[in-house]
């Protein structure tokens, strides 16, 4: 089997992976306070990798750190808006579209705060993505609903959060007047993904202590809660990233983007299994509005795949 076809099995296997961390960060939020929840998902995964990566963080420059902490913090206020929102009781299916949509915001980020070009295919998915965010989150009287709101300002943190994690995971020329100055070394992808997790935890951590009752969390405690919050740190945040990972190493980048696009389809399909979640005619509309947009904003690599296999 190439490494291509090994690619795209563990891909989609991520994918799955993210749908099922959906239903076991709604059975845990369930039972415990949400910030809480984030902190110890996020902390224990982090840890994992940290011993994992353990020799490749113990030859990083200041300077990596530096880089891994920054991506870690704009991450966390990411998780927060997106725990929040889930916490509100937004259904996963709405949820997932939602926060998808941060591949949309990405390319846009990217030029406000580093002068990048947009690729064209962005101004057509965009008008797409915003009515279908309309359709998800106005209610009958065109006023905004929370819980879609929390989602919508998670999903610009998470596409400001994609837009560094890939700037600090590559090689870039820093430029001063036309002229390149130096080259930033990059973040290897391991000790990267540890340190952000473990900085997301460790900053949820200190806003759950301030805002939200440990004393209390702790008489609610079970076997239960425990087996959702071990999950949703092992599985679904730890052992997704790492396989995400693995498969990014074995193949072109561009069979990543396009498969993983399938993840809120996937939640969507779980969520209506385990939670027995149906969509409303007009969430319906307005999932179907994102997924057409995140279509056209990858179309050139979709475009480019499809020629590949048909050669």
């Amino acid at each position: 089997m190439s490494n291509a076809i090994k690619a795209d099995i563990l891909l989609v296997l991520v994918t799955i992976l993210a749908a099922i961390s959906w239903i076991f960060s709604k059975e845990a939020v369930l039972l415990m306070p949400p910030l809480l929840f984030i902190c110890s998902r996020f902390l224990l995964a982090g840890l994992l990798l940290l011993i994992v990566g353990f020799k490749q963080l113990s030859v990083l420059s200041w300077n990596q750190y530096r880089q891994a902490i920054i991506v870690g913090f704009i991450f966390a206020l990411g998780m927060c808006f997106w725990v929040l929102g889930l916490h509100s009781g937004v259904s996963l299916s709405v949820a997932s579209f939602i926060t998808s949509s941060a591949v949309i915001f990405s390319p846009i980020i990217s030029k406000i705060f580093f002068a990048e070009k947009v690729p064209s295919t962005t101004w057509y998915a965009i008008p797409f993505a915003l009515v279908g965010l309309a359709f998800l989150s106005l209610s009958g009287e065109f006023e905004i609903q929370k819980g879609q709101l929390l989602f919508i300002v998670s999903a610009l943190f998470v596409a400001l959060f994609f837009v560094l994690n890939s700037r600090a995971a590559n090689h870039r020329e820093i430029v001063v007047l036309g002229e390149v100055t130096r080259v930033s070394k990059r973040v290897p992808a391991l000790p990267l993904t540890a340190i952000a997790l473990v900085t997301v935890g460790v900053l949820v951590g200190m806003l759950s202590f301030i805002t939200e009752g440990w004393l209390e969390a702790a008489e609610g405690f079970s076997s239960t809660l425990l087996a959702w919050v071990l999950a949703s740190a092992f599985i679904g945040t730890a052992l997704r990233f790492f396989m995400q990972t693995h498969a990014q190493s074995l193949s072109s980048n561009s069979h990543g983007v396009v498969i993983m696009i399938v993840e809120p389809i996937w939640t969507a399909l779980m969520a209506a299994a385990w939670f027995g979640e149906s969509l409303s005619e007009k969430e319906l509309i307005g999932c179907v509005l994102v997924f057409i947009s995140i279509i056209i904003i990858r179309w050139t690599l979709i475009q480019r795949l499809l020629k590949r296999a048909s050669a």
